[in-house]
């Protein structure tokens, strides 16, 4: 969000001191430097809510003959001035060689303090970029995606409890995901979701149907009882959404 991106520069143990730095159009790049070993965190889409603060991790090589200060990989659409606002935390460099630096870098994503837009959950280009002591820099597109994703949330409740064997369950809950813009989770409708069970004494939940949210977000549906265990929603995300599943509510059949 906006064309220019804070920095947070750990150096040696001193004092973290915050920095902006005006991002390099793209084109504007000078050159003599490469960007090897980008990773950007462990490939994962980064699931961010609405008031705690998401750190993802980031690493890459910088190998130049050049002297420079502030390098990082950085999340863009369209030019690289487009950028997705984030604090950056980076390493010293980490000797390889003459040159050569292996960099480890966090993302800081902070809802509660930075103005989040939702059309901004989905995919984001990955690029490195380094300003040179003197003036100057080099920023290099790495050809790697990241997905960004609004979180999402699932309550349930399955009831009556205790239950006769052979009688209804009936299990309901409600589905919603993060509004980066009210900083509120709201009603998510229509979403497809997996209702599922994990008999008593066993390690692992298995789907018995999977049921659609109303226009309000809302789940319900029944089950005959059959043995005790532990019901729950689970979904499973999309192209903007991070996948959740709820807590188990635990039903004893008699």
């Amino acid at each position: 969000m906006g064309m220019q991106i804070w920095r947070v520069v750990v150096a040696g143990g001193a004092a973290a001191v915050f920095t902006a730095v005006a991002a390099a159009p793209a084109g504007a790049a000078e050159g003599g430097v490469s960007f090897s070993r980008v990773q950007v965190n462990g490939g994962k889409p980064i699931v961010i809510g609405v008031s705690n603060e998401v750190a993802a991790p980031a690493s890459f090589r910088i190998t130049t003959t050049h002297r420079w200060k502030w390098p990082a990989v950085f999340l863009y659409r369209g030019g690289t001035d487009d950028r997705l606002w984030h604090a950056i935390e980076t390493s010293d460099c980490l000797k390889v060689s003459s040159g050569v630096c292996d960099i480890n870098e966090t993302m800081y994503f902070d809802p509660s303090v930075w103005d989040m837009r939702n059309s901004e959950a989905g995919a984001w280009k990955v690029a490195a970029e380094v300003h040179f002591e003197g003036g100057g820099g080099d920023v290099d597109d790495k050809g790697l995606t990241v997905q960004v994703k609004r979180n999402s949330r699932l309550t349930v409740n399955a009831s009556p409890e205790p239950v006769s064997k052979g009688r209804t369950i009936t299990v309901t809950g409600k589905v919603t995901r993060a509004n980066w813009e009210t900083r509120k989770y709201a009603s998510y409708p229509g979403r497809q979701v997996s209702l599922q069970f994990k008999a008593a004494g066993t390690a692992s939940y298995t789907t018995v149907k999977k049921v659609y949210a109303n226009n309000s977000g809302a789940l319900r549906t029944t089950v005959k009882a059959a043995k005790t265990g532990t019901w729950r929603w689970a979904y499973y995300g999309n192209t903007t959404t991070g996948p959740s599943t709820s807590t188990g509510d635990n039903v004893v059949v008699k």
